[in-house]
């Protein structure tokens, strides 16, 4: 396999001059006699020489600051930043190392680099996008912080709701509300709908607690600073996470199907309510993208949550949340990519994964390209009319060149341009047939394609530490790509077409094990599909197509009963 070797730039040390030896020697001269007017220039030499030492110790001690920042920013990752000559060419190049380490102020100071690299140091991946967070979105993010550093785990506020809650008394004396996320699903859904729960912390002005499962410390860095968002081991309802489910007492859909909240005074209400939002809930746990049903869950202090959904798209559809979402949003279509970067920072352990392959195999190519493949068929892959649909939409999409299999050898003048492939996969056998093909025959283009493939673990392994590493490694690095190629339903994509604010090509979903006509289309925004949405008119109570209620809320390309959040503007 070819590789891109990272070129790292040897020490330069500033030579000294040393005057030990001819100092020592003059000295033994004086004291045979020699002439004192040489010792005299000698002496003069010597202290002009402290003085170019003592000038290179002061601007050593002060260097100017803005190049401080950037050879401190850049020499962990030994990438080396290049200004774009040429747009088209350079698309894929690292971007020049940003004065604005805050992303925008999107992100909060007061971390520690050391203990979470990917935050300082994930930019320099990055191309500069025109997105930029709204002041109102930076300000919220600032108040959010201090709620969570005021009410977070173990704080005095906390403890005092967690007594209230160990008791099962209600109080309406509560200074803080919370949202508990349980981990639930695989790791894309697991990324989606904690995006989803904080958006509805902020909203609701709760404090989001995160469930640790198995893995989601070693995954993702602390997003708020000084104050933890895991939920703490000893909380008292963690016990009943698993078998939470929609028939569950404390259930609200299952409470609102008994009718046990009509009549119950406000000291009667429960200290926790739980949300089922899973694919397979029911038009009663559905009504919590209601108006009135979020006016009733206001009063409750601990709300949990378990879902494998994207939900934002019908909190757009919640009346009272309306001008809150617009004020945060001027651009519709940024939900996931805003609080995506904010929220999810990987691990030194994932960094290391994410910036060791990108050095070795994608950093110098002119143009990088990624390809996500998420088969649902049953049986073992690599399946034909996958590899088809693959090589036809982006041949067709003028996403790789043609292959010219009548010539050995396309000779053209000047610099052949590179293009990496980044393709992810459980099965490798994708990989090796687009790699062996670029390799058999040339580009009609001239162009030169290399093909790399991370890993390939043949079947998801969701509850696998390792294999988790390994797919929130490469869903980042798909993110880093210029262009990008999906596969319809994968929540896999999705995760990496939000944080890299790409709208991808997305491949159709095979029917009868045939390639589709057309192979793909490309995405109306970079915001991920909502699976299974409500449809339903709370105010008319009544069936409705929520996907034509409003302009900004649309149907997705990829599932057509999906929800997602568009521009106005966008193509149908």
């Amino acid at each position: 396999m070819r590789r891109f070797k990272s070129s790292s730039s040897k020490d330069q040390r500033v030579p000294t001059p040393d005057f030990t030896e001819n100092t020592v020697s003059n000295g033994l001269e004086w004291e045979s006699g020699l002439n004192p007017m040489k010792f005299m220039g000698i002496f003069v030499v010597c202290l002009m020489g402290l003085s170019v030492l003592f000038s290179l110790s002061a601007i050593l001690q002060n260097p100017p600051s803005e190049s401080l920042w950037t050879v401190a920013e850049a020499r962990p990752l030994d990438v080396l930043p290049q200004k774009a000559t040429n747009q088209e060419e350079d698309l894929s190049q690292p971007v020049e190392v940003p004065k604005d380490k805050l992303f925008g102020g999107l992100l909060p100071m007061g971390f520690d680099r050391e203990s979470c690299l990917s935050r300082f140091e994930s930019l320099l991946y990055r191309r500069e996008l025109p997105q930029k967070p709204s002041s109102y979105l930076i300000s919220k993010l600032r108040r959010y912080e201090a709620l969570h550093k005021r009410c977070g785990p173990y704080t005095e506020l906390y403890n005092k709701t967690l007594t209230h809650l160990k008791s099962g008394q209600y109080t309406s004396s509560f200074d803080c509300n919370y949202i508990v996320w349980i981990s639930f699903s695989g790791l894309g859904n697991r990324i989606l709908t904690l995006a989803s729960a904080f958006l509805y912390a902020l909203l609701t002005d709760r404090v989001l607690l995160v469930d640790r499962g198995v893995d989601m410390p070693d995954l993702f860095c602390e997003p708020f600073p000084e104050v933890s968002w895991l939920l703490p081991l000893d909380f008292p309802v963690t016990h009943q996470f698993n078998s939470f489910n929609q028939k569950s007492a404390e259930s609200y859909g299952n409470m609102l199907k008994n009718n046990l909240l009509g009549n119950l005074s406000r000291s009667a209400l429960p200290p926790y309510v739980y949300l089922h939002l899973v694919h397979n809930y029911d038009d009663h746990d559905k009504l919590f993208f209601c108006h009135q049903d979020q006016t009733f869950l206001q009063k409750i202090p601990w709300l949990i949550m378990k879902t494998d959904n994207y939900f934002v798209p019908s909190l757009f559809l919640i009346p009272s949340f309306e001008q809150e979402l617009s004020d945060l949003f001027p651009e519709k279509a940024t939900v996931f990519h805003f609080l995506g970067r904010y929220l999810f920072h990987p691990t030194n352990s994932v960094w290391g994964l994410i910036s060791r392959y990108y050095q070795a195999y994608l950093a110098k190519a002119d143009e990088k390209l990624g390809i996500q493949i998420r088969v649902f068929d049953t049986g073992t892959g690599p399946f034909r009319h996958v590899l088809d649909q693959i090589l036809t939409c982006t041949t067709k999409e003028n996403l790789l060149p043609e292959i010219n299999r009548k010539e050995p050898i396309v000779t053209s003048l000047g610099k052949h341009k590179t293009k990496a492939v980044l393709l992810t996969s459980l099965s490798s056998g994708y990989s090796e047939e687009i790699r062996n093909m670029y390799w058999e025959y040339p580009t009609v283009t001239g162009e030169v394609i290399s093909v790399y493939q991370p890993s390939h673990e043949e079947y998801q392994q969701t509850e696998k530490q390792t294999h988790n590493r390994k797919a929130w490694a490469e869903m980042y690095l798909l993110s880093l790509m210029d262009k990008l190629v999906t596969s319809s339903w994968s929540t896999f994509g999705y995760v990496a077409q939000g944080l890299g604010g790409l709208k991808p090509w997305i491949l159709h979903k095979p029917e009868n094990r045939t390639a589709p006509n057309p192979p793909c289309r490309q995405a109306m925004s970079m915001e991920p599909c909502f699976h299974a949405p409500p449809f339903y008119d709370c105010k008319r109570k009544t069936g409705v197509d929520t996907g034509l209620l409003v302009p900004h809320v649309r149907h997705c390309e990829d599932m057509s009963w999906g929800l997602k959040v568009v521009e106005r503007d966008s193509e149908l």
